[in-house]
This record gives structure tokens, C-alpha cells and sequence, in this order.
């Protein structure tokens, strides 16, 4: 263990000084319970499992991207400030981001709840999360807590945030926002496709094509391509890519964007 909490605090950005936090965030109530029968304890678990921890890291997750909002936004109305932080702290997102740093290769389960992939759900991976950003607050206090944010959360997707508010759209919910545009044109239904996937079990990366719903046997026009730590974020950041490049060429400007390494179909 003690070497994979030294490569997870790299990722977390913080050397924790009571790794205990940090053992009991990664600590599924699933283990707890199976150390328990193995003691002969009827059930009284004799280790602590990550689901206080959670309930913090919640609590904490919510402040920290609330503060970071309210800093960088002012001229948001607190409705908008609202509908950002909800967006960013959702447990899709939270999930997306376990898999970023590869959080579920340190999960501590029971055996049976491993082999039967748990490390891999995306609710089980948001609660880690949410565990873990309670165990740093707990050791470090908020300022480890808003650098990990600011490295993955902040930046660049409250940017992509503030876009979207600009333009009217459902925050996150690119797919949506794609098929009623194409609705609105009478241009099709959007279909999405895994091209490949990279990466270990914990780490997964996945290339999706999203085109239009084929007509007559012919196949349907390829519209942009996207990447993600799961399925679903891949399609939606195809749809986002699809939307960024239908504006483009509804303006008639270069698709600056669609020239990332491996998104352009």
C-alpha cells in the first residue's frame, strides 16, 4: 500500500502526514465488512470505511468550486453560479475524474466485490472521490484541496462553462444540444460510435465518432470525433466538437478546435 499512496499523492499534488486519511478514503464499505466476518466480530466493523469521509468531501467539493466560481465570475448571477457548480461537482463529473488520475486502481474492496468490477462503476468511483477530497481537507486543510481543483476541475472547464452560459446552452449536456440543432435543420439524428479505446482497465481512454443516423443504405456524414475517460464523456465531447465545428462553418471560420491530435474525423 505504501507504495501506491506515495503514486496517488503525485496525482493528488499532496504528501499526506497522516496517510491513514488517505487508506481510510480508498477503504470500500465492502472491505470493512469483509475484515469484520474474517475477525469474528458478528459484523462490528474493527476498520473504517470511506463513507463519513465522503460526506465531507462533498461538503468541501461544494465550497471550493462555489469560492473559485464566485472569484472568477463576477458578473455571474447567483443562478448561474448555481448551474456552473452543479455541473462541476456532479458525480458524472466526479467520476470522470477518478478516472482521470486512476483512482480506482487503489480502491481497497472486499474480494468478491473486486472481481466483480466494482473498482470500475462510476458511483462507486464519484464516492471515492468526493473521500479522498475529505481526507485531503482533513490532513492539509482547503489549500491542497483547491490546488487538485484548480489542476483538474478549474481552468479550462469553467471556461467552457462560462461559453455555454454565453450561448444559452445546457450546461455539460452536449448530446442534447446536438440532436435538437439537427432536429431544428431537419439534418438527421446524431449516432456515436467507439473507433478505439487505449489504456489499462483503470485508466481507459476511448475515441467515439458521432455522424449522422445512416438514410437509404448510405452512410451517414462523419461530424467530429471526441475523447474521454468513459463512453459517455467521449460522446459528449464528440457532440461538443460537432456543435464547436457546425459553428465554424456556419460563420464560415477556421475549426481551430477540431484540429486536436486525434479528434478530427
Amino acid at each position: 500500500m505504501e507504495i501506491a499512496l506515495t503514486e496517488l499523492e503525485k496525482a493528488l499534488g499532496h504528501d499526506f502526514a497522516h496517510p491513514e486519511l488517505l487508506v481510510r478514503a480508498l477503504t470500500h464499505r465492502s472491505l470493512a465488512n469483509e475484515r469484520a466476518l474474517e475477525d469474528g466480530k458478528d459484523g462490528a466493523k474493527t476498520e473504517e470505511d470511506n463513507e463519513r469521509l465522503e460526506f465531507l468531501g462533498d461538503a468541501v467539493l461544494g465550497l471550493v468550486v462555489g469560492e473559485a466560481l464566485f472569484l472568477m465570475h463576477p458578473e455571474w448571477s447567483e443562478g448561474e453560479l448555481t448551474r456552473a457548480r452543479a455541473h462541476l461537482v456532479s458525480r458524472q463529473h466526479m467520476a470522470e475524474l477518478a478516472a482521470q488520475i486512476g483512482l480506482g486502481n487503489y480502491l481497497r474492496l472486499s474480494r468478491g466485490e473486486d472481481r466483480s468490477g466494482l473498482r470500475r462503476k462510476s458511483t462507486v468511483l464519484s464516492n471515492t472521490m468526493e473521500a479522498v477530497i475529505g481526507a485531503l481537507f482533513l490532513d492539509g486543510g482547503l489549500e491542497p484541496v483547491r490546488t487538485f481543483m484548480q489542476r483538474y476541475v478549474i481552468g479550462d472547464a469553467v471556461e467552457q462553462l462560462a461559453e455555454d452560459l454565453r450561448a444559452g446552452a445546457a450546461l455539460g449536456n452536449y448530446k442534447s444540444a446536438l440532436q435538437e440543432r439537427l432536429q431544428a435543420a431537419r439534418a438527421g439524428t446524431p449516432v456515436y460510435k467507439v473507433k478505439s479505446e487505449s489504456g489499462p482497465d483503470h485508466h481507459k481512454r476511448f475515441l467515439v465518432e458521432v455522424r449522422l443516423k445512416p438514410v437509404d443504405g448510405e452512410p451517414g456524414r462523419a461530424l467530429a470525433r471526441g475523447i474521454g475517460g468513459t463512453k459517455k464523456y467521449a460522446e459528449q465531447d464528440a457532440a461538443r466538437r460537432a456543435l464547436v465545428r457546425m459553428a465554424a462553418e456556419a460563420k464560415g471560420t477556421a475549426e481551430t478546435e477540431e484540429e486536436e491530435e486525434g479528434a478530427k474525423p
